[in-house]
């Protein structure tokens, strides 16, 4: 399993994804840079320049978050799919493997790569800001590791897609999701700010069913500044509504839900390709 793994981040490296996500990271971070580095030069008190910051680099945070989203779902479609319809997985099989192993190795390897990628960035971002704005997160660390979640959340969904449609596809129908739960949970946040229980419902639903929107609200209010809420008026006066705000860190309970959504997609795309005829 271990090997799978490493065979399949060694995999990933050399793909053209890679390349397409360093550009794209590279491109980020001096537009970031030169985003912040003007703001930097504005007459602003350090309570407004801590404010604008923090949610300039939610802003940003989440740019980093679609580029993770688009990479890993595209890269994990072709990476199982692919192996399959070519008839690699099948040489491979025909070994002493098991085949809920070898899925699980190559999980691993892509949600290590995935991961890494987010933190790295992530991380890179942070100095940026940090350089330009001396402005430092509350929680970094945590911050950076519900994105990682994030990711491998999208991860676990695309192999299930990738057992059961082409490679191509997986990708498109992951990071639609990806974005609907994001788009819903924006929803769900003003039906809270306007006191719409049955808009509430569709943001509290959306994460519930796929976790990545509950995560990055996490990530959210571990990149913000702690004034902000304040600053906006409250929760309970619609500062929730702002998409790049975060009204609460994450619950215990929630963190847990998202482990198990993670292990019951996890033991349906191993189902799923235990079953798959190769």
């Amino acid at each position: 399993m271990l090997t799978v793994a490493a065979l399949t981040l060694r995999e990933a490296s050399r793909r053209r994804v890679l390349l397409a996500l360093a550009a794209l990271t590279v491109a980020l971070l001096v537009l970031s840079a030169w985003g912040f580095s003007r703001l930097a030069g504005e007459a602003l008190t350090s309570g407004e320049a801590r404010l604008t910051a923090s949610i300039v680099l939610n802003l940003v945070m989440f740019g980093f978050s679609l580029v993770a989203a688009l990479g890993t779902a595209f890269l994990a479609g072709p990476t199982l799919a692919g192996e399959t319809e070519s008839g690699i997985a099948l040489a491979v099989l025909s070994r002493p493997i098991r085949r809920s192993a070898f899925l699980l190795g190559k999980w691993l390897g892509l949600v290590a790569f995935g991961s890494g990628f987010v933190v790295v960035a992530g991380l890179a971002e942070i100095l940026v800001v940090r350089a330009t704005v001396d402005y430092w997160p509350p929680s970094p660390v945590t911050a950076l590791a519900l994105l990682a979640a994030q990711t491998a959340v999208l991860l676990t969904l695309t192999v299930l897609l990738a057992t059961a449609v082409s490679p191509m596809a997986s990708g498109v129908i992951a990071v639609g999701l990806f974005c609907t739960t994001w788009v819903a949970g924006v929803v769900g946040a003003i039906g809270t700010a306007l006191g719409n229980d049955a808009v509430a419902q569709v943001g509290a639903v959306s994460r519930v069913l796929l976790p990545t929107d509950g995560l990055w609200r996490g990530a959210m209010n571990a990149f913000q500044d702690p004034s902000a809420i304040v600053q906006f008026g409250g929760a309970d006066q619609g500062a929730g509504a702002f998409p790049f705000l975060s009204v609460a860190p994450l619950s215990a309970a929630y963190l847990a839900w998202s482990a198990v959504w993670v292990l019951m997609i996890g033991g349906l795309a191993a189902a799923a390709y235990i079953r798959k005829d190769l």
